[in-house]
């Protein structure tokens, strides 16, 4: 039995700990599309590389603060020769599905997502309470 090796961001253990360390699991990196999450003082932002989709090809759900954005689609490539008796079709099926878990701070009610040249960005706004204030100094008289 292998077990599986979890990868540790060195860089952002916070991130590891807020999203849960599962969009780093060895298991999607050949099946799903390679992720980048940002975070601004107002929100998240989680960019899905997925050339070749269309936006009506994906579906995100939030879920007791879990967020999953997954993706099925199925085409098919024929090919015919002329000059061969020679027929080909092929199905071809492709899906991905990616969960996320969001901190208790999300704004799971404000979820906004774009997708534009290949990439899916989908936005996690910060609850008010959450986004930085800022220092107020006061004057001493």
């Amino acid at each position: 039995m292998l077990a599986t090796i979890r990868r540790q961001n060195p860089f952002f253990p916070v991130l590891n700990d807020l999203f849960g360390d599962n969009y780093l699991n060895d298991s999607d990196w050949n099946t799903s599309p390679a992720v980048n999450i940002a975070e601004t003082k107002e929100a998240f932002r989680i960019e899905v590389a997925a050339p070749g989709l269309k936006k009506e090809d994906f579906k995100i759900n939030v879920e007791k603060r879990v967020l999953e954005i997954s993706s099925e689609k199925e085409s098919t490539k024929e090919e015919n020769r002329e000059n061969e008796r020679y027929y080909r079709k092929e199905f071809l099926y492709s899906s991905f599905k990616r969960t996320f878990s969001l901190p208790s701070y999300a704004d799971t009610d404000s979820i906004t997502a774009t997708y534009k040249d290949g990439i899916l960005n989908v936005t996690v706004p910060k609850k008010e309470e959450a986004k930085e204030k800022p220092i107020r100094v006061i004057d001493i008289e």
